[in-house]
């Protein structure tokens, strides 16, 4: 027999755990379910990719954050959701519900690119920050034991995407390459390293204004940054990148940020599904076909919306709030209110002390911009004691110049050798 809640959550993003502390004061027991025991601060990823901050300080325990009597929680993966009996199937037992919320985020989109999903590393998971993390740390060693000649494909990456999180990572990469890092390898010549940003569009940063997204890409074309606009992927292999234009990059890395889709759970009952397979949901955030089932974040597409909602942390804080006013109001026999996302701003950190931003009408650039998105990522993140260290982290970063975390874990430590053999090899 399954186990009976009232409302069962999936997903511990964002907008999930909101959703579960909002519905703590409904008076019912709430579940909420992750494959992971933890959730993940996503828009610090970058900063683990690129050796700044330990992977532990972006991931803070569900269960903490449940133990102040929001709910239950159960570590599992859910492998699919019968709508019509309301049940939640899972790899350690089945859950009945009345209320659903699929709150269970995105995962990356490939575009048919051959060999993308095989060869590029993503960066969407605290997982896949570590694995990038050693294979940039794993590409310097290798280097450093190969002649100048030869080490050129191992110095060279390319960074598909010239979104948010690309600008962020290409940003990052350059405080890295010209951090104290060079005293550790000086057999290395560090203007051997090549960061390429790939952007299929003509210009970068879409989600922004035209001038934001300019001034972006003449900021990171003076740190040296090879920015091509218009450039789409072809193909990509364990070597190489193949361009549409008939070009081809040499690298034994490439960061795949290009795109996204949603990552809904398998269904034994098909649901009307928009761009990016996102679940079509009405105003009141509830699905076109079943009226007990809420979607929300990046899993949702919002019908009456004119312009779509941007994959961002506050969105899907805002839908969780009204996520769990709307299943209450329910509850209770009222009428449900219509979503309505109130934009404070968008900030995007460009790197080496400079950022970009949207606040109402203003549009911001540089120092400011950078110094306003540290702030309000370090408020938001969850957890005293991962607030206090990562402030040390980037005192440490951005006033002496040095990154804490090089260790390459025992597990990736293969990288190394497979990297040094691909690079002989392609010479």
């Amino acid at each position: 027999m399954p186990q009976k809640f009232p409302i069962v959550i999936i997903g511990a993003g964002f907008g999930g755990l909101q959703a579960a502390k909002s519905l703590a004061r409904s008076g019912k027991e709430v579940l909420l379910i992750d494959r992971n025991n933890y959730h993940t601060f996503v828009p610090l990823l970058y900063q683990v990719a690129t050796g700044q901050i330990e992977p532990e300080l972006i991931a803070y325990p569900v269960r903490t954050i449940l133990r102040r009597r929001y709910g239950h929680f159960l570590m599992a993966e859910v492998e699919e959701i019968d709508f019509s009996h309301r049940v939640v199937r899972t790899n350690k037992l089945d859950i009945q519900y009345d209320y659903l919320v699929v709150a269970t985020g995105s995962q990356t989109q490939y575009f048919g690119v051959a060999g993308a999903a095989e060869f590029a590393l993503p960066m969407r998971t605290l997982e896949q920050a570590v694995t990038l993390r050693d294979r940039i740390f794993s590409c310097f060693e290798a280097a450093s034991c190969l002649e100048p000649e030869h080490r050129q494909h191992l110095l060279t990456f390319a960074i598909v995407g010239g979104g948010a999180t690309g600008v962020e990572i290409v940003g990052a990469f350059v405080e890295l390459v010209r951090s104290r890092i060079r005293r550790e390898y000086p057999s290395l010549n560090w203007r051997e390293v090549k960061l390429i940003l790939l952007q299929s569009s003509d210009r970068l940063l879409k989600e922004f204004p035209a001038k934001l997204g300019g001034a972006a890409q003449k900021y990171l074309q003076k740190l040296g940054v090879d920015i091509r606009l218009e450039t789409r992927v072809k193909q990509i292999s364990a070597q190489e990148v193949y361009l549409s234009n008939g070009q081809k990059i040499s690298t034994a890395t490439v960061i795949w940020t290009a795109g996204l889709e949603a990552a809904i759970p398998n269904s034994s009952q098909e649901l009307i599904t928009a761009t990016k397979g996102k679940l079509c949901v009405k105003a009141t955030l509830q699905s076109l076909t079943y009226p007990n089932v809420y979607a929300i974040g990046d899993a949702a597409y919002v019908e009456h919306l004119v312009k779509p909602l941007s994959g961002v942390a506050p969105v899907a804080l805002q839908q969780g709030i009204a996520v769990a006013q709307n299943i209450t109001r329910q509850m209770r026999g009222q009428k449900l209110k219509p979503f309505r996302y109130f934009n404070k701003g968008r900030l995007a950190i460009v790197g080496c002390y400079s950022g970009v931003g949207l606040i109402g009408k203003w549009k911001l650039t540089g120092i400011l911009a950078w110094a306003m998105w540290l702030g309000v990522h370090l408020v938001y993140l969850p957890g005293l004691r991962n607030r206090l260290v990562v402030l040390i982290s980037w005192l440490q970063t951005y006033l002496l110049g040095d990154r804490p975390v090089r260790s390459i874990l025992a597990s990736h430590r293969l990288l190394e050798t497979a990297a040094i053999k691909t690079s002989n090899k392609h010479q």
